[in-house]
């Protein structure tokens, strides 16, 4: 049996005409025993990227344990460096492992990271995958539950920072402020996700928050004067913990802009398809 040793770990590995099934990882902090193959695929990176999903899915592997060397994983899972670098690269961008450069280096599983969630659905945007339309519509259903869930789970400081975030909006109004207009009509929603305490709710409300401002963006933004006096119903109803009232304004604001923003981005259109 060979052994390989680093600081953290040593990795007793099976002889080369075994067939190994499992490797059992020893550190100064915890015993683990993890199950993985080698790799004979032709998409041999897919398949280790794979394999360690599952390993720190199944909890074996946990955030802020450091993966052994890339000289050690290549060797358990019989591929080349390049290979296995690939692989790491993969859970990099994922979001599940972070690599770090340097003496302490090496790869870190992390807790998770949303922003990959949230980069995945602007991708869709810009790929078409998702349409103004169906983006202006989704908004309508789920913030109709996400103010719903804040209602019942929304602290004192979730309120007092929405009617804070209201206040500013009414600044933006009165002094046309566009940059800060769209920076705080936004934050509003994203201020809603967060007194959910639900991070699912706050993850989707990120992502759909996001991709709502490529859309602004693209169509330019507007001042509507029905916003302000939405709103504060909007965070009176959250105080009186009444679901029904805040879903209904939240779906009749939403409706509103729904209908705004389309003409809107039919007017840009039609202006390009002049131009062209």
């Amino acid at each position: 049996m060979i052994q390989l040793h680093c600081t953290v770990f040593v990795w007793n590995l099976p002889t080369p005409d075994a067939t190994p099934t499992a490797a059992i990882v020893t550190s100064n902090l915890v015993n683990l025993t993890l199950d993985v193959r080698p790799v004979q695929t032709a998409r041999a990176f897919e398949e280790i990227a794979l394999q360690l999903r599952n390993l720190i899915s199944s909890g074996k592997l946990r955030p802020g344990d450091r993966l052994p060397s890339e000289r050690e994983l290549a060797v358990l899972f019989n591929v080349s460096r390049n290979t296995l670098r690939e692989a790491l690269r993969s859970l990099e961008i994922s979001g599940m492992i972070e690599l770090r450069k340097g003496i302490k280096g090496g790869a870190f599983v992390l807790p998770g990271d949303p922003s990959v969630v949230v980069g995945g659905f602007l991708d869709l945007y810009h790929l078409g995958a998702i349409t103004p339309a169906q983006l202006t519509e989704s908004r309508i259903w789920i913030e109709d539950l996400v103010v719903r869930v804040a209602c019942r789970h929304a602290t004192e400081d979730d309120l007092l920072q929405l009617e804070t975030n209201v206040d500013a909006t009414e600044r933006a109004m009165k002094t046309h402020d566009m940059n800060a207009w769209t920076d705080e009509l936004l934050s509003f929603h994203s201020l809603l996700g967060r007194a959910t305490h639900n991070p699912v709710m706050m993850i989707v409300m990120e992502a759909i928050i996001k991709i709502t401002r490529q859309f602004i963006d693209a169509i330019g933004p507007q001042l509507t004067r029905t916003v302000v006096p939405s709103r504060r119903r909007l965070v009176s109803y959250l105080r009186a913990r009444d679901e029904a009232a805040a879903g209904r304004e939240m779906t009749e604001h939403l409706e509103r802009l729904h209908r705004q923003y389309l003409t809107q981005l039919k007017r840009v259109a039609r202006e390009t398809t002049k131009l062209d």
